[in-house]
């Protein structure tokens, strides 16, 4: 971790978060100039399950992967952040813990942040901004409930086929060409498998010309239009 200041990541940090698009320019301001931006290094943790914080967190640059540990010491995924997710606030609202570990896999990353009194003031002078956010909030519950019945109902083909489809739109991939951002592991994680599985599963998309590999981490959608009925998101 080599960085910690004010506003050089700022205002693409609030430019980037759907939420804060429409705010007047006096207000986007005053978030602007309370915004701080912070370097990290792969492997550092932005906060651990169970710390108490009263920030926001926007990714800016990089990837997060949020994490729970089972009883036994088992990994699991929760959720991949790409620039322009917003994180902790739940924390934020509730004055709860955190129920995750938030920590960086893509470099570099940079975080910025938002502490809760700025945060909650801004909020309380924009009501569209405040209705926004309780979409927002909305949103996550949904995709929370999703998420069960992707791990639980989906075949492993069928949740490989959703993270792919992911990876290629948060990435805005050119041509259908993205590198994978995490690794084999931490995506046998996310979908819950194992990275056998996952290279299996990647050798029959390409044997069904769904996808090709150039070297392990190179991946070009060939037929979007095949994936994406087999992860029934048509």
């Amino acid at each position: 971790m080599n960085c910690d200041h004010c506003c050089s990541h700022g205002s693409s940090c609030i430019i980037s978060v759907p939420v804060f698009k429409g705010m007047n320019k006096e207000d986007l301001q005053l978030l602007q100039n309370v915004t701080r931006s912070r370097h990290f290094l792969k492997g550092e943790f932005i906060f651990r399950e169970g710390d108490r914080s009263e920030t926001l967190f926007v990714v800016n640059e990089g990837l997060i992967k949020l994490t729970k540990m089972s009883a036994e010491g088992k990994e699991q995924i929760v959720r991949l952040l790409f620039p322009g997710d917003f994180f902790g606030l739940f924390s934020i609202l509730s004055n709860e813990k955190h129920y995750a570990n938030a920590e960086v896999i893509g470099s570099p990353t940079v975080i910025c942040s938002i502490e809760k009194g700025d945060f909650l003031r801004t909020m309380e002078k924009n009501a569209d901004l405040s209705f926004r956010f309780l979409l927002a909030v909305n949103d996550r519950l949904y995709e929370a409930d999703e998420s069960v019945g992707f791990l639980s109902l989906m075949e492993v083909e069928q949740r490989l086929a959703r993270a792919l489809i992911l990876f290629h739109d948060k990435l805005n991939a050119c041509n259908g060409t993205f590198t994978l951002p995490i690794t084999k592991k931490d995506l046998a994680g996310y979908i819950g498998t194992t990275p056998e599985s996952i290279s299996r599963k990647l050798l029959a998309f390409m044997s069904q010309k769904l996808i090709a590999m150039d070297g392990r981490r190179q991946i070009q959608i060939l037929e979007l239009d095949r994936l994406k009925q087999m992860a029934e998101m048509d």
